[in-house]
C-alpha cells in the first residue's frame, strides 16, 4: 500500500480591491457670500463715474464730478439747509410707512384667514392696486388738502399694496396638510395660528416689507414736489429751476443712500428671524 503525503494549502490573504474614486460633487449653491457684497456693485459705478469725469468724459454741466456732488452737499449741510430737509423726508416717509404696514398687515390677516374677509377685502385692494396710486394725487388733495396729510396718505397706500398682496399670498399658499395635521393635533386657532400661519407667511412678509420700504421712498420723491416748502423733493425742484445738476444729484443720492440702508435693515431682521430656514441665500 502506497501512502502519499498532501501537502497543506496555505491560504495567501486576498488583497483588498483598490479604493473606488469618489465622483467630484459638483458644487451647485452660489457659494459664500462676499463680505459687503451689495455694496460692490454701486462702488464699481462710483468708480467709473469718478474715472469718465476726470478723464474729462462727462459734461460737467450735465453730470458734475463725483467730488463736486460731495463738496455740494457739505456746503449744503453747514448752512442747514440739507439737514431739515432730510428730517422732512424721514418723517413724512415714516409716517406714511408705518400707517401702510398697519394696514397692509391687518387687511391680509383678515383676508387671508378668513373667506368673509377675502370676500370683503381682496376684490378691492385689487382694484385700487390697478388703479396709478400717483393719479389719485388730486383727488386726496381736494379730499385732504395740500398739507402734509395728504402726502403721507399716498405713501401709505403705496407701501400697503405691496405688504398685501405678498403677505395674502403666503397665508393662501400655506400647505394644507399643515392644516390637517393642526386638526388631528387638536390645535386652537390661537395656536395654529402662532405656531403654523405666521411662520409660514414670514418669508412672504419679508418681500412685501422691502417692496414696501422702496415704495415709500420712490413716492416720496414725486410727493415732494407738489407745493411743499421742504424736503429733499423740494429740494431738488428749487434746483431744477436753477440749473443746478449738483444739487439734484445729492437729492438723488440721498435717496439711493437712504433706500439701500433701509432695505439692508429688513435683510438683517429677515434673516435673523427666519434663521431655521436654509436658502441659498444663508
Amino acid at each position: 500500500m502506497t501512502t502519499t503525503a498532501t501537502t497543506p494549502v496555505v491560504s495567501t490573504p486576498a488583497e483588498p480591491p483598490p479604493p473606488v474614486p469618489h465622483a467630484r460633487r459638483r458644487a451647485l449653491a452660489p457659494g459664500k457670500r462676499l463680505p459687503a457684497s451689495r455694496l460692490i456693485g454701486p462702488g464699481l459705478v462710483l468708480a467709473l463715474w469718478a474715472a469718465a469725469s476726470a478723464a474729462g468724459q462727462l459734461d460737467p454741466a450735465a453730470i458734475p464730478a463725483p467730488w463736486t456732488v460731495l463738496r455740494t452737499a457739505g456746503q449744503l449741510w453747514s448752512d442747514g439747509t440739507l439737514s431739515t430737509d432730510v428730517l422732512t423726508s424721514l418723517e413724512r416717509a415714516g409716517y406714511g410707512f408705518a400707517l401702510g404696514l398697519t394696514a397692509g398687515v391687518v387687511l391680509a390677516l383678515a383676508a387671508g384667514l378668513s373667506r368673509v374677509g377675502e370676500a370683503l377685502i381682496d376684490g378691492t385692494v385689487q382694484l385700487n392696486r390697478a388703479i396709478p396710486t400717483l393719479g389719485l394725487i388730486p383727488l386726496f388733495i381736494l379730499w385732504l388738502g395740500i398739507g402734509e396729510t395728504f402726502k403721507i396718505a399716498i405713501i401709505a397706500i403705496v407701501v400697503y399694496i405691496p405688504i398685501y398682496l405678498n403677505l395674502h399670498a403666503a397665508l393662501s399658499g400655506i400647505d394644507h396638510r399643515f392644516v390637517e395635521l393642526a386638526e388631528v393635533q387638536g390645535l386652537s386657532r390661537v395656536r395654529f395660528v402662532r405656531q403654523i400661519v405666521i411662520p409660514g407667511a414670514l418669508p412672504g412678509f419679508f418681500v412685501g416689507l422691502r417692496l414696501g420700504v422702496t415704495g415709500s421712498w420712490l413716492s416720496l420723491v414725486v410727493l415732494e414736489q407738489i407745493n411743499a416748502t421742504s424736503g429733499l423733493g423740494y429740494l431738488m425742484f428749487q434746483a431744477q429751476n436753477y440749473g443746478r445738476t449738483d444739487i439734484i444729484l445729492v437729492g438723488l443720492l440721498i435717496y439711493g443712500v437712504f433706500g439701500l440702508v433701509s432695505d439692508s435693515a429688513v435683510r438683517i431682521v429677515e434673516r435673523r428671524v427666519l434663521s431655521w430656514r436654509r436658502t441659498l441665500s444663508n
